[in-house]
Parts: C-alpha cells; sequence; structure tokens
C-alpha cells in the first residue's frame, strides 16, 4: 500500500517523504495542497497543532467539501484527524468496454472536483497544521446525484448540504458529490454522470437522489412531467444501485424560500415532491423528505431570519459584489450545514444500516455560525432555480 506523506512546520513545506508528493499548489495559492492520485478514495489524516500558539483550523477538500470545521487546538496541544475524500476524473469505461468520459458543463472542465489531483483547502483564524498523510481507502461509497442544492459550489458565498455531508460522516466511508447545478435526473442520466457511478458501485454503497429544481422546467413538453419522464429516470436510478447491491434512498427537493402573506412557506415544485414519495412508496425505497423539513424550518425562523439560511448579501460583501444578492434557492454555508444535518438526523432515526457512516453534530443559530469564508470567491449565481 502506498502511502504519501506531506510534513509542515510553522505553516512552511519543510520536508518530501515520496515520489509522488502531496504538495503546495502554486496554482491555487497559499493554504492549498494538492497531490496527483489515482482515482478512488482517500484516507487523508492531519496533524494539528503548535508548540507555541494555539490554533483554529478549517479544512476543506476538492470544490470545498468541508472535512474538518474551527477545530481548536490548544498551545502545545497536537491532535490527529482523518477522513475520507473521493477523488475522479471524468473518464470511465462504458457498459460495452469503450472508453468514454462523463460529459462536464463547460464550468466544471475547471473544477477541482475533476481534475487529476486531490487537493486540500487549509484556513481557519490560525490554522496550525504540522503532517499530511494520504493513503487508499476501501470503504462504503455515497454518491450524491442532484442539483445546485446538492452539488460541491465551487466559490463562496454559495454552499449545498451535499458539499457539508463529509463533515458528518463517522468512520470509514466517502462522500462522492456527482450533483450538479442546473441538472434535472434526465441530464444527469444523459451527461454519463450514471453511468459512471455504475461502473464503481459495489454492494455496501449508497447512492442518494434529489431532483425536482429544474426537472418542473419540462412539464408542457411532450412526454415529459414528474408522473412520466421524472419517475422513469427515477426508476433508472433505483434499479441501478439496487442491481449493484447498493441502497437508494429518494430526497424530495429542498423548498424555495418564498412565503405568503400569511408567514407560510408556498408550494413551488408543482407534482414533483408528491412523484418522489409515490415512487419511493411503490418501489420501497426510503425518502428523506426535505420539501416537509426545509418548510417547517424556514417557517419557524420567519421571512427575515430565514434570509441567513440562503445567499442574502448587502453590496460589498463580496469582492466585486456592486448590487444586493437576495437568493431565494442556493444556500449560504449555515443553511448547507443545517439541511446536511436533517439529512442526517433522518438517517440515524431509521436506525440499522442507515445511521451506521454518519454522527449527528449541533444545531447551530445563525449567530453561533463561525465560518472562515474559503479563498476561493465568485458573487455568479449557479445554474437553476
Amino acid at each position: 500500500m502506498r502511502k504519501f506523506i506531506l510534513l509542515i512546520f510553522l505553516g512552511a513545506l519543510s520536508h518530501q517523504l515520496s515520489a509522488i508528493n502531496f504538495v503546495p499548489d502554486t496554482a491555487l495559492g497559499e493554504g492549498y495542497y494538492s497531490a496527483a492520485v489515482p482515482d478512488g478514495n482517500w484516507r487523508v489524516t492531519v496533524t494539528l497543532g503548535n508548540k507555541r500558539k494555539a490554533g483554529s483550523t478549517t479544512v476543506r477538500a476538492e470544490s470545498r467539501r468541508l472535512m474538518l470545521y474551527d477545530l481548536a487546538t490548544r498551545k502545545g496541544e497536537t491532535v490527529t484527524r482523518s477522513f475520507i475524500v473521493n477523488k475522479r476524473t471524468p473518464a470511465y469505461v462504458n457498459a460495452k468496454g469503450q472508453e468514454t468520459q462523463v460529459r462536464l458543463k463547460d464550468r466544471e472542465l475547471t473544477k477541482l472536483d475533476w481534475d487529476d489531483k486531490l487537493t486540500l483547502e487549509i484556513t481557519g483564524e490560525n490554522p496550525v497544521v504540522q503532517r499530511i498523510e494520504i493513503e487508499p481507502a476501501d470503504c462504503p461509497t455515497v454518491y450524491l446525484c442532484g442539483n445546485s442544492t446538492v452539488t460541491d459550489q465551487e466559490f463562496e458565498p454559495y454552499c449545498s448540504w451535499g458539499q457539508m455531508l463529509p463533515l458528518f460522516a463517522a468512520g470509514d466511508v466517502a462522500v462522492a458529490n456527482y450533483a450538479e447545478s442546473g441538472e434535472t435526473a434526465e441530464g444527469f442520466i444523459a451527461r454519463g454522470r450514471l453511468a459512471k457511478i455504475e461502473t464503481l458501485l459495489k454492494p455496501g454503497d449508497y447512492v442518494f437522489v434529489e431532483f425536482g429544481h429544474n426537472d418542473q422546467k419540462a412539464d408542457g413538453k411532450v412526454g415529459h412531467g414528474a408522473f412520466y419522464q421524472f419517475q422513469y429516470c427515477l426508476k433508472q436510478f433505483s434499479d441501478i444501485a439496487r442491481s449493484k447491491g447498493a441502497t437508494i434512498i429518494f430526497c424530495t427537493p429542498t423548498r424555495r424560500r418564498h412565503f405568503d402573506e400569511s408567514g407560510h412557506i408556498k408550494d413551488t415544485h408543482k407534482d414533483y415532491p408528491e412523484a418522489i414519495r409515490f415512487m419511493g412508496a411503490r418501489e420501497n425505497i426510503p425518502v428523506v423528505d426535505l420539501q416537509e423539513m426545509t418548510r417547517t424550518w424556514f417557517e419557524l425562523m420567519g421571512p427575515d431570519k430565514s434570509k441567513h439560511a440562503l445567499v442574502h448579501c448587502p453590496a460589498g460583501t463580496w469582492p466585486g459584489q456592486t448590487k444586493a444578492i437576495a437568493d431565494d434557492t442556493h444556500f449560504s454555508t449555515y443553511g448547507a450545514y443545517m439541511i446536511a444535518r436533517m439529512v442526517v438526523n433522518q438517517l440515524i432515526e431509521w436506525g440499522g444500516s442507515y445511521g451506521t457512516h454518519f454522527r449527528t453534530l449541533p444545531a447551530y443559530d445563525y449567530a453561533e455560525w463561525h465560518w472562515i469564508p474559503s479563498p476561493r470567491q465568485d458573487i455568479e449565481k449557479p445554474e437553476g432555480n
């Protein structure tokens, strides 16, 4: 088994111990480290601490997947933490034995999720990383299929519950987020995302499916609709997962923050949440009802406080932002964390194998949420609504 090691003392690279090194990524800037490794799951072990000062360290992987959040160390204290990172490229061999690729959207071509390196981003108020080790990990994989509310958002201030999910991992489990902004269930399949997942699935893996936001835009087209083409696509996800011995889980779409005059959240997803529930009941597939969970949460917070869960920013909050942002679909880091927590708590409540790989973490009020933004920032709104 190969192991790649990077040693860091006082923030500076001091020694390299392998022909293939986990090295500072000069293309991305200070705080980024990359290793050119094969596709697969990798266990990353970080040693944190400093003899002369206290620390506060956050570690993200690839496209801002949260691995360690605001981990505090006292002066002279050393702690070690491990997590699993899924690394992938678009290439795969299809069912006919032909080499092919996932047909990425143009913006994905430069996304860290799809390049030939495993990349870590180390930030925090006072990051203190002494050592990074990386080795192959043989473990279950959770594959995420969905749209902009699920995908690894590349840039602050946008975030999704899918890229927060790795923080909740307990033990050895990888989260492989294949979701993409603007995607529909039909488009996800057509681009080869599901086909690539099919080549990798093994018994013990999980496939999470959340669509609906963009699928409803096809209503009115011949052959489309919640109870026709959409359900046909859902059936393909479930059939492929089950044929490989994996567990399939459906999620209804998260709510848009659209309040009516009485302070209740409006229904904006037409028949798509019900179509998912219907398929879940018919095919005996568990459903995480994010439609109802997020409705309840938004209404409890109310019209004003609920803005913190989504990307609502006054002008000048981010570089180059000359106008206020009021996005009622896409989540802030706080909102994404809380929704990931809803998903995990549902899995744990179901019991059995569902909750085996995840742990519950504290709920936060927005005022308690402490976030050091990633250096990767872009105020362009993600595709989809």
